[in-house]
């Protein structure tokens, strides 16, 4: 579609005419002309010639002679580049993304331990976390979505993106223990932060840290890791998951369920970075922790297009001036005439 940018340009072409019938001509300039006896006689000569800038032709006074017609099209021209001439394409529909969310996992090996269920069938807290955490990842629309895993060490095995296919695929590849048997939170976090600090600026940045265990690793202390986000606005939600460090019925007997999780810890995360702490022991609450993240942090689904625009004003200007050019050459002829 073509269109001008600045149309009212436009009402210059209006100027001469206004200059033409509101300043009078001058007068008493035929005082100072030289008198010939030959004046008719030249002018004669310059009509035969047949030269169209009229020299001292009678067609020369008048308002619509060729030349004057080349000078007003000059004009005009140069009054539609002005106005900007442009090509607008169809609208685009371009990410309107609202949040960095980073997922910070626990794969320790305490994740394996087998008192979730998933369709009546008991499955490690580390095969629900995968279901439900990639449910959680299908619902967030346009926000851009980050993994990062962590046991003895922590490792940033996916960085903020919007390929939400690729996050998953990792999500559902990951093992327990591939990252150590500690629990190193205070590193995770440290790393989850680094990342969304180079993945840009935002007006939410999130992390969701899920952790059946303590922070007994690591060179970050949780302190450190909450003033580190403080400081960078980002909001950690915190996710306890598994049962209360006590002994679970297994098929080979009775197994001793781990350390149990940091409540008192992860509630002061979630609290000094205005988030919030969930408690899951089985999967239904789990599925409830991500559906009330999902509430909490509901995702933008603004439209943004943008439209290509490409300017044509050099057109207009170069027709004018190889009008004007034209003119010159003409007129450099008619007086080697």
């Amino acid at each position: 579609m073509m269109q001008f940018a600045c149309p009212l340009a436009f009402a210059a072409l209006l100027l001469p005419l206004i200059v033409w019938y509101a300043v009078p001509a001058a007068k008493g300039l035929h005082g100072d002309a030289l008198r010939v006896p030959f004046l008719r006689d030249l002018a004669k000569i310059n009509l035969k010639s047949g030269s169209i800038w009229g020299g001292l032709s009678a067609d020369n006074a008048k308002l619509f002679s060729p030349v004057r017609l080349a000078v007003y099209l000059i004009y005009a021209l140069v009054i539609t580049a002005l106005a900007r001439p442009q090509w607008v394409g169809e609208p685009v529909r371009v990410h309107n993304f609202s949040r960095d969310i980073l997922l910070v996992m626990d794969i320790s090996t305490s994740m394996e331990e087998p008192d979730f269920a998933l369709n009546g069938r008991p499955v490690s807290r580390l095969s629900a976390v995968k279901k439900v955490a990639g449910e959680f990842i299908d619902k967030r629309g346009e926000d851009r979505i980050g993994l990062v895993l962590f046991g003895t060490r922590a490792y940033l095995q996916a960085p903020i993106t919007f390929d939400k296919a690729a996050v998953k695929q990792i999500l559902y590849a990951m093992q327990a223990g591939m990252a150590g048997n500690s629990t190193a939170i205070g590193d995770a976090l440290g790393l989850a932060l680094k990342s969304l600090k180079d993945s840009g600026n935002l007006d939410k940045k999130i992390i969701i840290l899920l952790t059946d265990g303590e922070n007994n690793d690591g060179s970050v202390t949780l302190p450190q890791a909450v003033k580190l986000a403080k400081e960078a606005g980002v909001k950690i939600y915190t996710i306890g998951v598994g049962g209360d460090g006590s002994d679970f019925a297994s098929f080979f007997g009775l197994r001793m369920g781990g350390g149990g999780v940091d409540e008192a810890g992860l509630r002061q995360i979630a609290r000094d970075t205005e988030g919030t702490y969930f408690r899951a022991k089985n999967t239904a609450s789990l599925q409830k922790v991500y559906a009330a993240i999902d509430e909490l942090e509901p995702t933008k689904n603004e439209d943004t297009f943008v439209q290509e625009v490409r300017e044509f004003y050099y057109i207009p200007l170069l027709a004018a001036l190889a009008l004007a050019a034209f003119l010159v050459l003409l007129k450099r002829r008619a007086d080697n005439v």
